[in-house]
């Protein structure tokens, strides 16, 4: 008599053996049925239920994992009182579930890089391994580890124990090691698609968005109104900040890749829209906000009178001259594109520069490092003051007249705006007044594309998708109007993921993942050793202001090593292989609606070699298991009743033998096998 046998699993006929669950059968036919506590090592247990099935002619539902197939069975997987049951066991597993799948540091960055995850390679001494991940999100790693003003550091957890880590400075020290011919670490590309997409703009977005356009099979080519690529981080950026040669071996490495460059070559003038839409199969607008805004007030009209962003692009168009040389300035706005401007004009021999700004240093969006830099080379700061006239004389500059301001009440906020002071105003004499208040897009050659209320091209925040259907649209030139470069970078490798799906007829949509996190405060590392940061070299303020070279050297490897060393790796470490936060998303979980008491409790290291963490345990008892059953040690147990059950050494610890299999079948990262340097 055969033992074979044959079960339908959702309308599919398939084989099996006498004696084997629904589960070994499924898996052996290749289909899937969710599961957290299986495994083929350890007896059956059915603890997680997440497997459970409909059986024709069962009115109860049924543990694929504990239950034998029978000949003639007739199985549902994927019934909506299925999925129904999954995600609220899964709900009621994730509302005592609690720490942080993604850290703060990867959560801030625009781009979304693993930031975690690089820094602890570097601190490992694997530098291609990092860079390579790095690249997996910024294809300019150099350049942007020099410019970011790393929201990243912003949100390191290690502030709460002395100060963040130096996370741009790591990314520098990573993408530097590229330079010089060293090797390219892109990503291998797929296999040519037949389809061309074409992207307007060569700054930090279009570049990206091209890298990863290529990588999926595309041709591509950038279209660069400019005589070359690289956007504002060539002609908005100083030199002293991003050396050029820096930013064109990090474009040479895309255009190696095959991506077409075409230069001097501007929409509405050169080309239209339209043409490129009828020779490409899609296109992304990546044209960057490139028209200063003026100062809207008397005299903005002189000459004399300059745009921040027009100044920073003539410099880096046509070099150093003497046209700013014994002048005095004045440098209007307190961003970092202000502070760009300022120090530029300090290079350019300018006599006195001063900043002029209505609100206080504090509140200034520059980076706290532009402003004291600033300061240390000599900008006069004029804080609290705003531009009421430009004065001239024979239609040039002689003077700026300020209005002195003082912070008023706090609004609902909480943020106190800056209000005039009657009657209080003040004069400067200066020769040339640059406006750095903020830019905004030039959309001739775009009227075809919807725009929003500011002016910018109105896209999909999600999909990038413009009002045309095959063009897309990123960065500067859109929505909310323009921001740093790393967001122009997050948006773009994101897009060409929607363009890729739309050229393959795919559906466009994005659903946001769902994320475990947790809030922590000092108390949480006041055990944790100190270590300060270390501090990347700068060159004296008195020799960098007569120069454009770069202000701060690399990270030396020891350096970098032991800046990377400090992380303190709040992210999941197992959580690109969580079997709870995978199936989380796949079934669209709330667990909010069971929220309520939550566990606390300290990560431990009484394991050799493990690091637990039981606020991440949902009591599947795989570890449990696999320590008696395979492992023969029988070193964890449950211990408590209840909600406070907890899984930790219950047996004699000297028994373990750190095999790591607890670890290597956790589903949730609760069991973490450490590396030698973790």
């Amino acid at each position: 008599m055969s033992n074979k046998i044959k079960i339908n699993i959702d309308g599919r006929d398939i084989y099996g053996s006498q004696g084997q669950t629904i589960l070994a059968v499924a898996a052996e036919n290749g289909v899937a049925i969710p599961t957290l506590c299986h495994d083929e090592r350890v007896e059956i247990y059915g603890s997680c239920g997440i497997c459970a099935v409909e059986a024709e002619g069962i009115p109860k539902l049924l543990r694929a994992c504990a239950t034998l197939a029978k000949d003639g069975m007739v199985i549902k997987t994927n019934t909506e009182r299925v999925l129904k049951n999954r995600k609220t066991v899964l709900e009621l597993l994730l509302s005592d579930h609690t720490g942080d799948c993604l850290p703060p540091c990867t959560l801030a960055c625009p781009a979304q890089t693993d930031c975690q995850g690089y820094v602890k390679l570097i601190a490992n001494g694997k530098y291609k391994e990092a860079l390579k991940l790095i690249k997996e999100k910024i294809p300019l790693p150099s350049s942007i580890g020099r410019v970011c003003p790393h929201p990243c550091e912003e949100a390191c957890r290690r502030q709460l124990v002395e100060e963040p880590i130096s996370i741009a400075a790591l990314k520098r020290f990573a993408g530097d090691l590229e330079l010089g011919g060293n090797g390219d670490t892109a990503a291998e590309a797929k296999p040519p698609s037949g389809k061309k997409a074409a992207v307007i703009g060569g700054g930090p977005g279009g570049l990206t968005a091209a890298y990863f356009l290529k990588l999926y099979g595309h041709d591509v080519t950038i279209y660069e109104a400019m005589p070359h690529m690289g956007g504002m981080l060539r002609y908005g950026i100083p030199e002293y900040r991003l050396p050029k040669a820096i930013l064109q071996e990090e474009i040479d490495n895309i255009e190696k890749m095959g991506v077409n460059f075409i230069n001097n070559t501007k929409i509405g003038e050169n080309l239209t829209l339209e043409s490129l839409r009828e020779s490409f199969d899609s296109v992304i607008v990546a044209v960057g906000a490139w028209s200063g805004m003026g100062l809207r007030c008397p005299g903005d009209e002189l000459d004399g009178v300059l745009g921040g962003i027009d100044f920073l692009r003539e410099v880096a168009l046509n070099g150093v001259d003497d046209s700013f040389k014994g002048k005095k300035v004045a440098v209007v706005g307190g961003g970092n594109s202000a502070m760009d401007a300022c120090r530029t004009a300090v290079r350019l021999g300018a006599l006195e520069v001063y900043n002029i700004y209505r609100r206080t240093k504090n509140e200034m969006p520059a980076e706290e490092i532009e402003i004291i830099e600033a300061e240390e080379e000599g900008v006069i700061f004029k804080n609290l003051t705003n531009p009421l006239e430009i004065l001239g004389e024979g239609g040039r500059v002689k003077s700026i007249k300020l209005q002195i301001m003082e912070l008023g009440a706090p609004d609902a906020s909480g943020r106190r705006a800056p209000v005039p002071v009657p009657g209080k105003e003040e004069n400067i004499e200066v020769d040339i007044v640059i406006s750095a208040i903020g830019q905004r897009l030039n959309p001739a050659g775009f009227e075809t594309l919807d725009a929003t209320k500011w002016g910018t091209l109105a896209a999909d925040e999600n999909t990038f998708r413009t009002n045309i259907d095959d063009v897309f649209a990123i960065g500067d030139a859109t929505n909310k109007g323009a921001d740093i470069a790393v967001s122009a970078i997050g948006e773009a490798k994101r897009a060409a993921e929607m363009v890729d799906r739309h050229l393959k007829g795919e559906r466009l949509e994005y659903n946001p993942p769902y994320l475990v996190k947790t809030e922590k405060t000092a108390d949480d590392f006041s055990d944790y050793e100190k270590k300060p940061r270390v501090k990347v070299s700068e060159r004296a303020a008195a020799e960098r202001r007569n120069d454009f070279l770069e202000i701060n050297p690399c990270f030396t490897e020891d350096e970098a090593k032991k800046e990377a060393s400090r992380c303190l790796e709040c992210g999941c470490l197992d959580y690109f292989e969580c079997k709870l936060i995978n199936y989380a998303n796949k079934y669209g979980v709330q667990p909010e609606k069971y929220s309520g008491k939550l566990h606390s409790r300290p990560i431990e290291d009484d394991i050799p070699k493990i690091r637990r963490t039981p606020d991440k345990c949902v009591l599947c008892g795989l570890c449990v298991r696999i320590c008696e059953e395979d492992a023969n040690m029988g070193v964890l147990g449950f211990v408590g009743r209840g909600f406070d059950t907890i899984v930790k050494p219950a047996g004699d610890l000297s028994n373990c033998e750190a095999c790591g299999k607890c670890a290597e079948v956790c589903p949730t990262g609760a069991l973490i096998q450490l590396t030698v340097n973790s």
